[in-house]
């Protein structure tokens, strides 16, 4: 009896609560039409930046893919598509719930849910 776990790995518990967090951020949210057709649109997309590519292959459960969605360190991964980054901006800058906000909190706002390499910049160019 008191070998029972011998060959039982546990994970790590900054691990579970990671990938919890993220999935709870994402059936908690409240999912606008346009939501999903950004999760529609990355779904569809096959296009993966080397950074990303690395993080899954490592399997350290901090990078994962989920119903064909990427999720870096409990956000969703954004792909390199100027398409599915414009709807997002656009999502999060113009909607009538959020307003018009500035830039460093409209990156906030952004950081919170999704991943994307260049955020950033690219905040900056769409809030001026």
């Amino acid at each position: 009896m008191k070998e029972d776990n011998k060959k039982i790995q546990l994970l790590k518990e900054e691990l579970w609560s990671r990938r919890t967090t993220a999935e709870i951020t994402m059936i908690g949210r409240k999912k606008t039409a346009e939501e999903c057709n950004v999760i529609k649109e990355i779904q569809k997309n096959s296009t993966r930046e080397k950074e990303v590519v690395q993080a899954l292959e490592k399997q350290d459960g901090l990078t994962w893919e989920e119903d064909g969605v990427v999720y870096m360190k409990g956000r969703i991964y954004i792909p390199n598509n100027k398409r599915i980054r414009e709807e997002i901006l656009k999502e999060n800058h113009d909607s009538v719930d959020v307003g018009h906000l500035g830039q460093h909190r409209m990156l906030g706002l952004l950081k919170r849910t999704y991943w994307l390499p260049g955020l950033k910049e690219d905040v900056k160019k769409y809030a001026q």
